[in-house]
């Protein structure tokens, strides 16, 4: 792939100039990691997110805003999916949606930086902090300009509400209370 010609170099990284791109679902994973029975790492994902990402004059005041579908939660596992989808996890049913609307830019180094926003589960939103890095900006086959982008944060669930637990009988807890949320991402440029 090429890089398209409306590009702009920003502290020595080559970024696209202004405008609105939205989040390809083809190509975008909104992934975590929770602790299971203490012992081991249960991985799974949501397969629907959408969004925009605003690149604005000043870099530094961009914006995203992403909607991820709660019911589209997947752990490879279909009696584990439908527990995570009840009252007792996401309870899909009342809260359809998580969204993510960040707030501000901050701590940029090369292609990384800090964006914080507000991350809103079960009703409950709180204000989380997620390293992005800035994969790069190209023009694909199809004639389409496309920012890559990837992001890592670690909640921790019970401040959404969703405290769902087990004691063990050799102590400890079925499930950890932290999680830790990985995306992949990609994003068209819209205008």
């Amino acid at each position: 792939m090429t890089a398209p010609a409306n590009t702009r170099e920003y502290n020595g990284l080559t970024i696209p100039t202004p405008g609105k791109f939205e989040i390809d679902p083809a190509h975008t994973r909104v992934g975590f990691v929770a602790r299971h029975m203490m012992v081991s790492k249960v991985r799974g994902g949501f397969s629907k997110a959408t969004g925009t990402v605003v690149i604005a004059e000043d870099p530094l005041q961009s914006h995203v805003d992403v909607t991820i579908d709660a019911a589209s939660i997947d752990t490879g596992v279909a009696d584990r999916d439908g527990h995570l989808r009840s009252p007792d996890f996401l309870h899909v049913e009342q809260w359809p949606a998580l969204t993510f609307k960040s707030t501000r830019v901050i701590s940029l180094s090369g292609n990384e930086f800090k964006l914080v926003g507000d991350l809103t589960i079960r009703d409950v939103t709180r204000e989380v902090e997620l390293d992005v890095e800035f994969e790069g900006h190209a023009k694909s086959p199809w004639g389409q300009e496309v920012i890559g982008f990837s992001a890592t944060t670690e909640i921790d669930r019970e401040e959404f509400g969703i405290t769902w637990n087990q004691a063990l009988e050799t102590g400890g807890v079925l499930v950890g209370k932290k999680v830790k949320i990985e995306i992949g991402a990609e994003a068209i440029r819209q205008a």
